[in-house]
């Protein structure tokens, strides 16, 4: 069964490679999706696919990349949109 959430991302998110490690990362678990910067300086991000490999990019994004530092979390389960890939807006 598909399980979908939205997820944002606040703290020194932007500028640090935070959406193409997110790309990279749910590549390698199976996610689609999508990752994006917003206005106001945080990520935001749509993980869809398995629970396990979706719980594990919401974990990821607790830290994100090496550069990142992640201020909050906020995941809401959403209902899939069927996404076929992941890309970064």
């Amino acid at each position: 069964m598909t399980t979908a959430v939205e997820v944002h991302i606040t703290g020194r998110v932007q500028g640090v490679g935070f959406r193409w490690s997110t790309a990279q990362q749910a590549q390698q678990v199976g996610v689609t999706g999508w990752v994006r910067n917003q206005p106001d300086g945080s990520v935001a991000a749509w993980f869809e696919g398995d629970e396990d490999p979706v719980d594990q990019m919401v974990d990821w994004c607790q830290q994100g990349p090496r550069w990142a530092g992640v201020d909050q979390v906020i995941a809401t389960h959403v209902s899939a949109k069927g996404y076929g890939s992941f890309e970064v807006r």
